[in-house]
Parts: C-alpha cells; sequence; structure tokens
C-alpha cells in the first residue's frame, strides 16, 4: 500500500494513500491534541470541542446544515479524541470528495461556538460522562490509567469532570483553538479512489488558507515513580466485577512493538488464546476477557480485561497473573504452532481492517502525526512474521515485572487489600 507525506506551504501535514479501483475515499483532518495538553480546569475540553464543531459553521450555521450536506452526498461522519490526538472525517464516494472538504473544513476552521449551543452542549456531554460511569466495562479501562499514570495529564479521563464541563465557557474554546489548531500541529490524510495530485490539491484548495504559527505544542512527559505493584477499588454494588491487570510498558516506536503485539494475541488476542481459554472455558470465571496494548508517545501499557464472577474475582485475577508469569519463564513454553497462529491472527486483523478507508487514513495517520518512520501494513507483515518465540519471552521478562504491575477493579467491594494480597 503506496502512500505520501508532503508540506503545503503553511506547514500542514498532508498524507495521502491512493487505492486504485476503490469506490469510496475517506478524509480526516487530525490535530496534535487532547486531553493530556488541557489545563487541568478546563479538562475535558478537547472531547467538548469535538462536540461543538457538529454544532453550526461559517457556510453551515446550524447543525441541521451540517448534516444535510453529508446526508445529500450519502457520506459518513464523525469525530474522536484521544489523550493526544483528536481527528474529524467524512467517508464519501470518491466522486464527491470534493464537497466532503468543503463541509469538513468549514467544520473545523471556521466553528461558530455559539454560547447557547455551549450551555445545551453541556447537559449532552455530563450525561454521557454519567452513562460511562455507569458502565463498568467502559469506566474501568479510565480507572485504570487513572492508577498507572496517577499525577500525570495522562491519568486524566478523556471527558473531564462534571464540574469541568460546567465551568468551560466560549472563551476557553476560542483560546484553547489558538494555542493547538494550526497548520504545523495538523494533519489532512486522504485515502481510497483518488490519486496523489487531485488529493493534495483538495487539502490545499481547503485548508492551504490556515495562516502559518511559528510555536511548538508541548505535553507533560510522564516519568512513573513507581517501585512496587499497585491497586485501585471502586466500590459499587454491580451484579459482575470487572477488572483491568496491566503492566507498565513502552511508548509507539518501541523497536520491540512487534514482539509485544504477539505477546499479546498470545495471552489474550482471541477466543483461543491462553487466558481465554483458562478463565472462560477450563474454569467459567466469566464471559469475556481480552488483551491489549495501548501506547502513547513517551509510555504504554500491556492490560487483560475481563468481566468475572462477583464470588469468584479472586481466583480470575490469581489464573490471570498466573498465565502471565508462566509464560515469562517459559513454565508454559510457546509452541510454533502457537506463535504461527498469534502472527496469523495479527496480520488478518489488520488486513481486513484495512479494507475500509477509514482505518486507512487511522492506520497512516497516528503514525505520520507522533513518528518519524511510517511502516507500511506489508512491512508491518514482515516484521510480525520475524518474530521469535524467544523475543517474545524477552518482551514478557521486561514487562511482567512487580514495580510495573497495577489492577483495577470494580465491583461490590470495600477491602483494597484483599486484592492487594494477590499481586504478591
Amino acid at each position: 500500500m503506496n502512500f505520501s507525506l508532503t508540506k503545503l506551504k503553511n506547514g500542514l501535514g498532508v498524507l495521502t494513500v491512493p487505492i486504485p479501483g476503490m469506490a469510496s475515499a475517506t478524509v480526516t483532518v487530525w490535530v496534535k491534541t487532547g486531553s493530556r495538553l488541557e489545563e487541568k480546569a478546563t479538562s475535558g475540553i478537547s472531547h467538548f470541542l469535538e462536540h461543538m464543531i457538529f454544532k453550526g459553521s461559517k457556510k453551515r450555521p446550524t447543525s441541521k446544515d451540517i448534516f444535510g450536506d453529508v446526508d445529500a452526498i450519502g457520506g459518513e461522519f464523525n469525530a474522536g479524541t484521544s489523550k493526544d490526538w483528536t481527528n474529524f472525517y467524512i467517508k464519501v464516494r470518491a466522486k464527491n470528495l470534493p464537497k466532503a472538504f468543503d463541509v469538513l473544513s468549514d467544520m473545523v476552521l471556521n466553528p461558530l461556538l455559539k454560547e447557547e449551543e455551549v450551555q445545551r452542549e453541556k447537559g449532552v456531554i455530563i450525561e454521557e460522562l454519567r452513562m460511562h460511569e455507569d458502565t463498568p466495562m467502559i469506566r474501568i479501562s479510565d480507572l485504570f490509567e487513572q492508577l498507572i499514570f496517577s499525577g500525570n495529564p495522562l491519568g486524566r479521563d478523556i471527558i473531564g469532570s462534571e464540574e469541568s464541563i460546567k465551568n468551560i465557557k466560549r472563551s476557553d474554546f476560542l483560546s484553547y483553538r489558538k494555542t493547538h489548531y494550526y497548520p504545523e500541529n495538523m494533519l489532512v490524510t486522504v485515502a481510497g479512489g483518488i490519486g496523489k495530485d487531485s488529493a493534495e490539491k483538495l487539502v490545499d484548495k481547503y485548508f492551504g488558507v490556515i495562516p502559518s504559527v511559528d510555536k511548538s505544542s508541548s505535553f507533560q512527559e510522564f516519568n512513573s515513580k513507581q517501585s512496587k505493584p499497585q491497586t485501585m477499588l471502586s466500590d459499587q454494588k454491580k451484579e459482575q466485577a470487572h477488572f483491568v491487570l496491566g503492566f507498565r510498558g513502552n511508548g509507539r516506536g518501541y523497536s520491540g512493538r512487534y514482539a509485544e503485539a504477539v505477546l499479546s494475541a498470545i495471552l489474550g488476542g482471541s477466543a483461543s488464546s491462553r487466558l481465554f481459554i483458562e478463565v472462560r472455558e477450563r474454569r467459567g470465571l466469566g464471559y469475556a476477557i481480552r488483551t491489549s496494548v495501548d501506547r502513547y508517545n513517551d509510555t504504554g501499557y500491556m492490560a487483560t480485561q475481563a468481566g468475572v464472577d462477583i464470588k469468584r474475582v479472586d481466583e480470575a485475577i490469581k489464573v490471570t497473573l498466573e498465565e502471565h508469569y508462566a509464560l515469562a519463564s517459559k513454565k508454559k513454553p510457546i509452541s510454533k504452532a502457537e506463535l504461527s497462529k498469534a502472527k496469523e491472527f495479527l496480520k488478518g486483523h489488520l488486513a481486513l481492517a484495512l479494507e475500509d478507508t477509514k482505518e486507512v487514513t487511522g492506520y497512516f495517520g497516528e503514525q505520520a502525526l507522533f513518528l518519524k518512520e511510517i511502516i507500511t501494513p506489508e512491512e508491518a507483515f514482515k516484521r510480525v512474521d520475524s518474530v521469535t518465540a524467544d523475543e517474545v519471552v524477552a518482551e514478557a521478562n521486561k514487562l511482567f515485572r512487580p514495580e510495573r504491575l497495577n489492577l483495577a477493579v470494580i465491583g461490590p467491594y470495600e477491602d483494597e487489600g484483599r486484592f492487594r494480597k494477590l499481586l504478591k
């Protein structure tokens, strides 16, 4: 899959991925900012601004106008906010890309940010926050990051708090946009049935007007002071216990990330992974269990999330931890078949995802924003294939250490010491 990465005169990054024969195309606008770059008093403003950009723009003063223009071309559009990026996309038939650019540029560059809309949307976001808090499968991940990144903006929830949301004013949005929404801090990605030159001309036409600004974004680097296992308990009277058990790890550019990906797949990536078999199939402790890797520029973690029987949560945590250590110690060696299956699982999922032009812009866009080198899918497949069992075990031994271990639990429990004992 070929790509091109260039810059406009104003410093805006432009990444194009032409896919001949593809009927659709996606244009995505990325801004290199998210919740970790916010002031504490206005935490959640990145996500709040994402909402506000759909509420009216210079050419389309209401959300009905914006949605109507996208519906008129049969488009799909949405946005996302993470801890270090925000993006907005429209996916359409390739022939309708000019209209998609017109709508998206108007929304992102010229939002009206009306005071009455700001006040109205506060209620919507607060209800979204409450929904998260009432949904343990979502909430447990937030609690885990609060624990593992304690003391750093990375530990704050992306959505903010009720207090911070209520306090955000229109002037805060204007100041935030001035600080972060400038060409050198942004990227436009285009993927699908359009040529490189045509895509770049559209980007230049609709985004080349943004004035260049000579400044750089900064964030508070994460430096862990953890020296022993940490736990966090949320006492909620639920019918099911939820936990995330994970180990502090490495950032996006880590050289061993492909071996870590294979490690994650072997442990809990699929329905035939070690943890799925041990926790669900053999012991019947819960319905769902999954291991994944999350990364930021300067740090990351590998974690396993599960929903289990409230009466057998201790056993589930114990078994989960034992499986991690058994792999690292070679008590349960990695077989050739297991290694091959994990690799094919990773490659297959990536290949299937990249059949969607939106996923293509996501795959290339995040790399272009944060990494010096962009790895094509074909190169990624080669790097996954080259991983050896010894490399997987070596990464497990680096990661699965007590001073990196963290556990967050939601359930009808009051004694945090009960869970601390399980980590010794």
